[in-house]
């Protein structure tokens, strides 16, 4: 980057001066994000010239500050920005230095780390971040200002949860591809439908009891596997999806009984049922500043009959039977014996819609 010029005024995001006793300091770009490392420098003279560039920030006249004449870098001592760096030992990972601001690609595992560094939150330009194989049991919401990231790999932890806010974060437009696969999650937010862009999951080896309801909103999944859980059933909108690769192999599924429903339906249905049932059909706006918002909350995970219609707490339950052909071109076999076929949960909002799904499944068994 010989012969490059760059503004200062308002442009620092930081100055690291800790190392400065040895010559070395830090300045860290807002734009172009990059950081300008210096080192082997005369103590004395940085000094006078980070005081410049931090007056030089301000808008403050920096010519009182004594420079002395820079002596330009050989084309062998400067170093490159980096894209990426990988790190698979405890002993090579940073503990005084910064990690690059111009890193893309970061993966950092078999490094034993509790929690995810606050450091590489500060990489606004990364697209993967690869943090598979340590001891993570949380992570922090501020993952969610990595504008940039594709791709979040975070095998083999210890997480416990997967934080909402990340899923209300600006990944939703980002991120393509999730890997949780291999750590402790019991459930899973259905707020994760919100990653629209997402066209891989992984979430082998937890102890999922259930996929998020609204699994089928992830119009752009393409590859999708959740071996070795607990899940008895798939939620109803997995029939919408439109998958390339499908693996659930090693789930205890229940075994479907289409004519042994669960009926939670009332009749008559309730003020609250019928007036949230209009809201959903005709696409009335609300949020809480119109209603209450546990009443939001009810709303956002309504389920959706075969009909089309939306229900709430009043409805029929019954499990039936998909071959996983009819969502995805490929299918790992369910289990040991060949089949590639799962139980799914279906709704239905009225004695009406389940008696005609009753008539077409009788009449299917006939034939």
């Amino acid at each position: 980057m010989e012969g490059a010029h760059w503004t200062l005024q308002e442009n620092i995001e930081n100055l690291f001066s800790k190392f400065i006793s040895e010559g070395k300091a830090t300045i860290r770009l807002r734009e172009p994000a990059l950081d300008i490392c210096l080192s082997k420098a005369d103590v004395s003279n940085l000094k006078n010239f980070i005081s410049a560039v931090s007056l030089a920030h301000k808008g403050t006249d920096a010519s009182p500050v004594p420079l002395s004449r820079l002596t330009p870098a050989k084309t062998s001592e400067i170093e490159k920005p980096r894209a990426k760096m990988i790190i698979t030992c405890k002993k090579d990972y940073p503990l005084t230095k910064s990690f690059p601001y111009s890193l893309e690609h970061l993966q950092v595992s078999f490094c034993k780390l509790a929690r995810v560094d606050m450091r590489m939150l500060c990489l606004k330009r990364l697209q993967k971040l690869d943090l598979s194989s340590n001891h993570i049991k949380k992570l922090p919401k501020t993952i969610g200002d990595l504008v940039c990231l594709q791709e979040l790999i975070l095998h083999n932890n210890f997480l416990e949860t997967f934080e909402v806010e990340l899923c209300n974060s600006t990944l939703r437009n980002s991120l393509k591809s999730l890997d949780l696969s291999e750590n402790k999650l019991k459930a899973l937010p259905f707020q994760l439908c919100n990653f629209r862009e997402l066209v891989s999951l992984k979430l082998d080896g937890n102890e999922l009891v259930q996929l998020p309801f609204a699994i089928g909103k992830l119009s752009k999944l393409r590859f999708l596997s959740a071996t070795k859980n607990k899940l008895p059933y798939l939620p109803n909108s997995f029939k919408t999806l439109v998958l390339e690769n499908l693996d659930l192999f090693g789930n205890p599924f229940a075994k479907a009984n289409p004519m042994v429903p669960d009926i939670q339906l009332k009749i008559p249905l309730t003020l609250l049922e019928t007036a949230s049932r209009a809201t959903l059909t005709y696409r009335i706006s609300y949020g809480p500043q119109v209603i209450p918002k546990h009443l939001c909350q009810d709303l956002s995970v309504a389920k959706t009959c075969d009909c089309g219609g939306p229900c709430l707490s009043s409805f029929i339950q019954t499990i039936v039977v998909m071959n996983l052909h009819q969502v995805s071109q490929t299918v790992v076999l369910v289990d040991s014996m060949g089949g590639t076929e799962a139980p799914i949960i279906c709704y239905f909002c009225s004695l009406t819609c389940y008696s005609m799904f009753l008539d077409k499944y009788l009449q299917s068994t006939r034939v």
